[in-house]
């Protein structure tokens, strides 16, 4: 049965890039039926955020990507947090050590850094030759057993190569010569990411491993592990780098692509999912739009594309305008009202008029607190127009005439609503013996400050007679 995993690291803000390998790993194990399950790789001590554990579940199931294992869906005994298994990995370190493929290391940080900033000074590539490497295991264990600190080592071989197949990238090979003793078990008694990461992908039977391309360069520290304990090694499928337009690789910390932020923005799940699904998926066909379900159907390793991808924000606005129209007219009040509440007061609005409002710009947002943006020319008192709309109004001379008129039809309308509006610019345009545009536009310049909006009636509704007669007084004869 496949079997994936998505196993993070509670150590940031959770990106697109972290979203894009869960994503991934998940349809594989989907696609065949197999199980996808989540590890907690909380070794790194110093790294671990507060609250960074808990945002990993909830963003899981907000993005509806299901586990089958994991934690509090334990099977049988397992964990699935590393730090609760401490004892598991030691005991690994303690079988390679027996089998002489592992030793004790005293060096301490100060021997290690001083042999880096000479093979700087030289120009080298710094690959640290271990002395403790000849140490016998007795006199090792006697150091331990004197209080000295020590880390453990796994003897790499100095000849030979190392070989895999990767699903995506192909054959690919390692001169074991450029590989220096890999660390297994720190001095703080906590496993290295590689070891423990190893041993529980074999222990939780972890068919397909799934990760970024950036750990194409460690591979031989995966595979010799793999080999030194006797593990079957799984299918390995390298993920293409995603990349921003300015900021090269996606960071850990970096807020713009950090997926709270994007929600708390008001970006939809089933967007982002859909759109980060073609950072490195090529369907084959020219379907845009996919559910879960869908991608689940159609989800293929052998489309997974191994050139770079750029995570594009104007791009994820796309997918996600499109979910935004999707959406039926309450589901889209329930979801932008919130956004429209937290910028402006509107206690004295009524139901009708708020609705009104935010559906005015339901085929038009492209993430839920551009609400806030869109609409603010129905709450700011004074209107200030740019250069570009101050020589618009210059432009023709039966502009001044269009706005008197408008003027003189709006106060004198004793029934508002959107037929009467309409009718009312239908009139104007005709006193003034204007074109539509040049009756339109002077009208939307004046009244909302900008030179392009929604349907104007349905603007002018929701300002209001009387907004609307004070941004005409205000304006008419200045320019």
């Amino acid at each position: 049965m496949t079997k994936t995993r998505f196993a993070p690291s509670p150590t940031g803000y959770l990106h697109i890039g972290n979203l894009r390998s869960a994503l991934f790993a998940y349809l594989i194990a989907k696609h065949d039926e197999g199980e996808f399950i989540l590890r907690i790789e909380d070794t790194d001590k110093s790294k671990t955020m507060i609250g960074a554990e808990e945002r990993i579940y909830n963003l899981l199931n907000t993005f509806q990507l299901t586990y089958d294992e994991g934690p509090n869906k334990e099977i049988g005994s397992t964990e699935y947090i590393q730090s609760k298994r401490l004892d598991i990995y030691k005991s690994y370190a303690e079988k390679l050590l027996k089998k002489g493929e592992a030793y004790y290391c005293f060096c301490d940080k100060k021997t290690l850094n001083t042999q880096r900033m000479k093979a700087s000074e030289e120009k080298q590539n710094f690959l640290y030759e271990d002395p403790c490497r000849i140490i016998g295991i007795e006199e090792a264990k006697n150091r331990v057993l004197a209080g000295e600190s020590y880390t453990i080592r796994q003897k790499m071989p100095k000849t030979g190569q190392t070989s895999f197949r990767d699903l995506v990238y192909g054959d690919i090979t390692f001169d074991n010569n450029t590989l220096e003793d890999q660390i297994l078990i720190k001095s703080d008694g906590f496993p290295t990411y590689n070891f423990a990461n190893v041993i529980d992908d074999c222990l939780m039977d972890i068919t397909h491993v799934t990760r970024g391309c950036e750990y194409l360069s460690s591979m031989p520290k995966y595979l010799l592990l793999y080999d030194a304990l006797n593990f079957p090694r799984p299918e390995f499928v390298h993920l293409p780098l995603v990349k921003t337009k300015e900021k090269g690789t996606l960071e850990k910390r970096n807020k713009e692509d950090d997926l709270i932020d994007l929600l708390n923005q008001g970006f939809l799940p089933s967007a982002i999912i859909n759109y980060i699904a073609f950072l490195g998926w090529n369907p084959k066909n020219n379907q845009e739009f996919f559910t879960i379900e869908e991608l689940i159907r159609e989800f293929d390793i052998s489309k997974i594309t191994k050139r770079p991808c750029c995570y594009d924000l104007k791009k994820l606005e796309w997918y996600n305008k499109h979910y935004i129209s999707m959406m039926n007219d309450q589901d889209y009040i329930n979801f932008t009202r919130p956004y429209l509440e937290n910028v402006y007061n509107l206690k004295d609005k009524t139901e009708e008029w708020i609705n009104n409002l935010l559906l005015l710009f339901k085929h038009h947002l492209h993430f839920g607190s551009e609400i806030a943006l869109v609409s603010n020319l129905f709450f700011r008192e004074t209107i200030i127009l740019d250069k570009k709309c101050i020589n618009y109004l210059r432009s023709d001379e039966i502009i001044p005439s269009v706005l008197k008129t408008f003027k003189e039809e709006i106060e004198n309308c004793f029934d508002w609503n959107l037929q009467n509006i309409e009718e009312i610019l239908k009139r104007v345009e005709t006193k003034t013996n204007s074109t539509k545009e040049k009756t339109y536009m002077p009208i939307r310049i004046v009244v909302t400050g900008l030179n392009y909006g929604r349907e104007l009636s349905k603007i002018l509704f929701l300002l209001g007679q009387q907004t609307i007669i004070k941004r005409l007084q205000n304006s008419i004869g200045m320019y």
